[in-house]
């Protein structure tokens, strides 16, 4: 670890004796604590006992509960369900991530493009839309086109049996 960083609260950094001091505690007492499974330090190769900053935080809660009169079964129960709530919350924290990156790699959204392509979008981002103004005038209809509307055959209706257009005379159907 570099000199610059701050340690993790569960990196087992410091030996018996340091961790005694901060927690203002006897060694033995720590290595009590340890024997009752109240505060498991962490161990080196060696076995020797490694404390990290979360393990002296629980030494002081340990020493103030024990202070207010609370029983040592009882606080080695607080402290277990306090372990098993950091580690329910951090493993929430790991869920709610995976889900964000989740719903980032499949929340698209599809735009047109300016040729026409279809773009893929992410969430938040908008299209730039062509600033391009057209206007839109109907065609003058032109004389061809006026006289091909003025000599249209006229559409055959259901009332007159839909063939007069086309010259015939409506046929009598016998409905049986």
């Amino acid at each position: 670890m570099a000199t610059d960083e701050i340690p993790d609260d569960e990196e087992p950094i410091f030996a018996i004796a340091v961790a005694a001091e901060l927690a203002g505690m006897h060694p033995q007492t720590l290595r009590q604590y340890d024997r009752l499974g109240l505060v498991t330090p962490g161990r080196t190769q060696g076995g020797s006992r490694r404390y990290s900053l979360r393990h002296v935080k629980q030494l002081r809660e340990v020493a103030a509960l024990s202070a207010e009169g609370m029983n040592l079964p009882a606080i080695a129960r607080l402290i277990e369900m306090e372990n098993e709530a950091r580690v329910l919350r951090r493993r929430v924290a790991e869920l709610e991530q995976q889900l964000r990156d989740e719903v980032e790699r499949r929340s698209r959204i599809f735009a047109a493009g300016a040729s026409g392509s279809v773009v893929t979008l992410r969430q938040g981002t908008r299209v730039r839309r062509a600033t391009d103004v057209v206007v839109w005038r109907p065609a003058q209809p032109t004389t061809e086109s006026r006289r091909r509307t003025e000599g249209a055959a006229r559409v055959p209706s259901i009332s007159d049996g839909g063939c007069r257009a086309a010259g015939q005379r409506p046929r009598a159907t016998n409905a049986s």
